[in-house]
C-alpha cells in the first residue's frame, strides 16, 4: 500500500474509534474534538512507521542523512522490508516506546509539568502524516506545523497526552491491515517464525493467493500496491476523514449534531412537541 493511503487509513481509524459522529463511527474511545483532530494527525503519521524498514519510505526523506540512516538501521534489525517491522513484535515495541515517551516530562513553573516526549512524538508523526498526504509543500513546512501542534498539546492542552500511545498503536496496526489487503501480504504475526505452505497446496487456486509461497498471508482485495482499487479505497477513506473533521469542527464550534438528530427524531413534523 502506498504511503498516502497508509496515512489516510490511520486517520480514518482514529476517527472511527474516537469520534462521536453519528452512525458511521464506533466511539469505542470517545474524545473531545481536540483529541480527535490532534490524534488524527498523530495516527496518520504512525501509520507510516512500519515502512521505516524501507530506504525510500516517507520517513527516509524526513531529515537529510538521518532519515535514511534511521530507515537503513530499522531495515537491518527488521530483516528487510515487510519483515520484523510488520509483525506482532513490532506492534508491542512501538506501543511500549509510545508509552515510554509519555513518561519523558519536564516540570516548569509557568506551565506545570510538560510532556516533552509526547510533544516530540506528536511533532514528528504529524510532520510525517502531513507530508505523506501532501498537505505540506515541503519538509520544513511539515516540521513547523508538527512542532506547533506538539507544542499546543503539551503546553495548552496537557490533558490530551493520555491518548498518544493509543494513537500510535492504532496507526501502526492500520498500516499492517492495509498491507494485508494487498497482494504482498504480511509475514504473519508470529514473525520471525514464518510458516510456508506445503508443496501440495501451492498450486491450489484461492489458497495460493491467501497463503503465499514465501509464507506471507494476504487477503488481496485491493490488488497490487498502487492499484486503482487501492486508489479508490483511499479516496473513500479520505471522504470519511473529511466528514469526521467537519463533524468535530462543528462540535468544536458548539454545534452538536447528535442533539439536533435527537430533536428531529423526537419531533419529526417540526411542530411543537
Amino acid at each position: 500500500m502506498m504511503g498516502v493511503t497508509h496515512a489516510t487509513s490511520g486517520a480514518a481509524a482514529w476517527i472511527a474509534i474516537t469520534s462521536t459522529m453519528p452512525v458511521i463511527t464506533f466511539g469505542a474511545y470517545p474524545l473531545d474534538p481536540v483529541g480527535v483532530l490532534a490524534g488524527t494527525a498523530v495516527c496518520a503519521g504512525a501509520a507510516l512507521l512500519p515502512d521505516a524498514d524501507h530506504h525510500s519510505a516517507t520517513i527516509a526523506r524526513s531529515v537529510p542523512v538521518l532519515g535514511r540512516l534511521a530507515t537503513g538501521t530499522v531495515g537491518v534489525f527488521a530483516g528487510g522490508h515487510r519483515q520484523g517491522a510488520h509483525s506482532a513484535i513490532a506492534i508491542g515495541v512501538v506501543a511500549a516506546a509510545a508509552w515510554a515517551l509519555t513518561l519523558l516530562t519536564v516540570p516548569t513553573e509557568a506551565f506545570g509539568t510538560i510532556a516533552v516526549g509526547a510533544g516530540i512524538g506528536t511533532a514528528a508523526l504529524t510532520a510525517f502524516g502531513l507530508k505523506a498526504r501532501r498537505y505540506a509543500p515541503s519538509w520544513p513546512v511539515a516540521w513547523l506545523l508538527g512542532v506547533l501542534l506538539g507544542a499546543f498539546i503539551v503546553v495548552f492542552a496537557p490533558d490530551q497526552v493520555g491518548w498518544f500511545p493509543l494513537a500510535v498503536t492504532v496507526g501502526f496496526v492500520a498500516h499492517l491491515a492495509g498491507d494485508f489487503l494487498t497482494t504482498g501480504g504480511l509475514p504473519g504475526l508470529l514473525w520471525p517464525w514464518v510458516l510456508r505452505p506445503p508443496e501440495q497446496l501451492r498450486p491450489v487456486p484461492v489458497i495460493n493467493r491467501i497463503w503465499l509461497p514465501n509464507g506471507f498471508v494476504a487477503l488481496p482485495v485491493l490488488g497490487d500496491t498502487g492499484s486503482y482499487r487501492e486508489a479508490l479505497f483511499g479516496t473513500l477513506l479520505a471522504l470519511y476523514c473529511f466528514a469526521g473533521f467537519a463533524h468535530e469542527g462543528l462540535v468544536l464550534a458548539g454545534v452538536d449534531l447528535l442533539a439536533l438528530l435527537a430533536t428531529d427524531a423526537a419531533n419529526p413534523t417540526g411542530g411543537t412537541p
